[in-house]
């Protein structure tokens, strides 16, 4: 099972919402467990959880990585992020069942191959998660989702124009592919953003994530009224 450092609701209380934050390569889960102290503010009943990746990331003490980014075989990459996946879950679920929350009170964010992942895993979960994010991400293996995708929860991507490491195009494209798959998607391109998070971006996600899990909340609450 993963582990990474958490955060617990900024209200108190029990978790009524969980929001995953998945950190890049040659990082780890402290490199990005701080954004929840943030988007905690307007989003009080959330726990935050910062997943270390499996992976040590060879050269960088202490870093991690998702799978190997530098493989070049689409069949390989496709098996590798599929591995990936199936870790993803298994922590996931085992975090729900622990918290006693469904998949639509949970939220996968994450940053570049982070967002990687959480836009690769968010769309092929056998339930919908009320939302995903991808700051400075890319949608790999573009071509396998329109067989692969399960879910189609609302997207939103943040890319800064200057990302000189995945360039902005990444999520211009993925925005393309998965609204050709029926996603619901909201692209933010910010300019003179390089590769990394700023807070306009933490504050952009924050409204996002807060209306998902509102969404999410609204469709539970009709399905439980027309169960009566």
């Amino acid at each position: 099972m993963l582990t990474g450092p958490s955060i617990p609701p900024a209200d108190g209380g029990k978790a009524k919402k969980l929001v995953v934050i998945l950190h890049g390569l040659g990082a780890n889960g402290n490199d990005l467990i701080g954004i929840g102290h943030l988007w905690g503010r307007s989003m009080p009943n959330a726990a935050f959880l910062a997943y270390d990746a499996p992976d040590p990331m060879e050269g960088i003490p202490m870093g991690r990585q998702w799978f190997d980014l530098y493989e070049r075989d689409p069949a390989r990459m496709i098996e590798l992020l599929r591995n990936a996946a199936r870790g993803l879950f298994a922590s996931l679920d085992a975090e729900l069942a622990r918290l006693g929350l469904e998949d639509d009170d949970l939220a996968i964010t994450g940053f570049s191959q982070g967002a990687m992942l959480a836009l690769f895993a968010g769309l092929r979960r056998p339930n919908a998660p009320a939302a995903l994010v991808g700051f400075s991400g890319a949608l790999l293996v573009p071509e396998a989702l329109v067989m692969d995708i399960t879910v189609r929860p609302p997207v939103l991507l943040i890319h800064g124009e200057d990302d000189g490491v995945v360039p902005p195009k990444a999520s211009r494209d993925a925005a393309e592919t998965m609204r050709d798959c029926g996603v619901t998607v909201h692209a933010h391109i910010q300019p003179g953003l390089d590769h990394t998070i700023d807070q306009q971006g933490i504050d952009i996600a924050a409204s996002f994530l807060q209306h998902g899990f509102a969404e999410a909340d609204r469709k539970r609450a009709e399905r439980l009224a027309k169960a009566v």
